[in-house]
């Protein structure tokens, strides 16, 4: 018999559970070649301030949190300004999905795609029909994942302050 696959949001006491799938995933990025969080972001202190935003979810595999996903219902400010491109629909309200990670022990179960589903869900459920979400060039993982749930590339955007920062952006419409 299986176990039940669910979402649930975030506690501070799950922290530090949080930020070792955090830092799994940030190694995991190194090893594919990406400099994606290798410069200290996520950092433990802005996943405590996604979950006391009660914006931190967490996949679980029975009793087992097996991942990790952001959902912030309304948008991130990073995602105002965008280059080489467009919104399709610039000045709605939008919402955005960041920092998905899977725990090393379980990647290659599609634990991803449960993530992403149910934030897309949960956004939806929200009223939320525009979406966001940005990654590094070499996050392969990421822009096949968004390409499979039917986001679209739109530009790049920046998430910080350097031209390091910079990210391929994309955007799922929803009717």
């Amino acid at each position: 018999m299986g176990e039940p696959i669910y979402m649930r949001k975030a506690t501070l006491d799950d922290l530090d559970a949080v930020y070792e799938i955090i830092e799994n995933a940030r190694q995991l990025l190194k090893e594919d070649g990406s400099d994606q969080w290798q410069k200290g972001y996520p950092s433990k202190l802005s996943m405590q301030q996604d979950i006391e935003a009660d914006s931190c979810y967490l996949l679980m595999y029975g009793h087992t949190i097996v991942g990790t996903g952001t959902l912030m219902l309304q948008g991130d400010t990073h995602y105002a300004y965008i280059v080489d491109g467009k919104w399709n629909h610039a000045g709605h309200p939008f919402g955005t999905i960041n920092r998905i990670a899977i725990s090393s022990g379980y990647r290659g179960k599609h634990f991803a795609r449960y993530i992403m589903s149910t934030l897309i869900s949960i956004a939806y459920g929200h009223g939320v029909r525009d979406l966001r979400i940005s990654t590094h060039e070499k996050n392969a993982r990421v822009h096949n994942l968004v390409l499979d749930f039917g986001f679209v590339q739109r530009g790049k955007v920046y998430t910080g302050p350097s031209d390091d920062d910079l990210r391929v952006a994309y955007e799922l419409n929803l009717e």
